[in-house]
């Protein structure tokens, strides 16, 4: 008995932690700790660098939206390297005729950690500018990247991800899930530096970028986490805005959530630093945002076990499981009623279990697949 106490209570307070008190803890330091980034307007060369696989579908739209960016257009240069495709993507890429292209094609997919090393090999400019594919970036949001790099401690700088027209339940419950993950890392980002940015668009320092690892997943978590060992601070900008569209159902989401979270069962495994607090400067950061999101269901699941087996000795346990329950109940509620879905507790309930459950699933992922980089 006194052991399943234990455990109820381990399990209650490291999710308590990892889900509320890691939050307001950060949002508290942003309020009364904030180190504020000194932006400065400057207009350094910037070369734009986007990995490209069967991306003929979206990657004219990419370098018409880089075209129309605030930015002057003799200081922006763009690497696009296409990796084994199998569409016209490079043909495409080529038509254009812009001066300002190179376009790097290789026959064999090697996956995006070695694009970004031979674009950045061929890249000319000051500054990196690391964008996916796919999402649409507001005109201004380059300038406002750059603005945070005019402050000599800031070494990586992060854009917000935003989302247009939300309208499923399950498309809410993506949002209401980011714009929760985007209050941390503005909270970080305020108080010292963030551990991760959005792959759809970040910048850097030339100078801070090391190749990757062959097969890394996870470069917007590798090279911030690098630089701030390198003592550079990583911030976030949102006043750089770039646009996507949420997943419209959980099995849209799903390969792309559970890639992502293996990705960081990967990034342990590449630089096991990351789990030292002397060697990893936001070691804790790392391991209340990273980590103990890794092992939040298996804390679900003992936490529903142990609960279970003291409901009739424990008020709080039982409370507890009747809680859990009623999270489970909503989630089949918005499935059976999508309309139920955009009830605020329904969606946060619904964004708690999939993400959890994708969660669970990366580890089993992770363990039969490790060439996650060619998904």
């Amino acid at each position: 008995m006194i052991f399943l106490h234990g455990l109820f209570w381990l399990c209650a307070l490291a999710l308590l932690h990892t889900f509320v008190g890691y939050p307001l803890m950060v949002v508290a330091q942003a309020r009364w700790r904030a180190r504020p980034v000194h932006r400065t307007a400057w207009t350094p060369t910037v070369s734009a660098v986007v990995a490209v696989h069967n991306g003929a579908a979206e990657v004219e739209a990419r370098l018409a939206n880089l075209a129309a960016l605030d930015y002057p257009p003799g200081l922006l240069d763009i690497v696009v390297v296409c990796d084994g495709c199998g569409d016209d993507s490079a043909e495409r890429c080529r038509r254009l005729g812009d001066e300002r292209l190179q376009v790097l094609e290789f026959s064999r997919r090697r996956g995006k950690a070695a694009c970004l090393n031979d674009a950045v090999g061929a890249a000319r400019g000051e500054v990196l500018l690391m964008l996916d594919v796919r999402q649409r970036l507001e005109p201004q949001a380059l300038r406002e990247l750059v603005a945070c790099l005019a402050d000599p401690a800031v070494g990586v700088v992060g854009g917000e991800l935003c989302f247009e027209d939300p309208q499923s339940g399950f498309a809410r419950s993506v949002d209401a899930y980011w714009r929760y993950e985007t209050l941390i890392r503005r909270s970080e980002s305020a108080s010292g530096s963030m551990i991760g940015v959005s792959g759809a668009l970040y910048a850097m320092r030339r100078e801070v970028f090391q190749p990757l690892p062959e097969g890394t997943v996870l470069d917007d978590v590798l090279v911030p986490m690098r630089a701030a060992r390198a003592g550079w601070r990583v911030v976030f900008e949102p006043r750089a805005r770039a646009w996507d569209r949420p997943s419209t159902q959980p099995a849209q989401e799903q390969r792309r959530k559970i890639r992502t979270l293996a990705g960081n069962f990967q990034l342990v495994q590449l630089a096991p630093w990351l789990l030292s607090p002397t060697r990893n400067p936001l070691w804790f950061r790392f391991a209340s945002h990273k980590l103990l999101r890794l092992l939040a269901p298996w804390l679900v699941l003992l936490l529903a076990l142990s609960s279970a087996l003291l409901a009739t000795t424990s008020l709080l346990c039982a409370i507890t499981l009747a809680a859990l329950l009623a999270g489970v109940a909503m989630v089949l509620a918005a499935k059976l009623a999508p309309a139920v879905g955009r009830w605020l507790p329904v969606r946060l309930s619904v964004a708690f279990f999939y993400m959890n459950a994708y969660a669970a699933m990366a580890l089993l992922t992770f363990a039969r697949n490790r060439r996650l980089h060619l998904w």
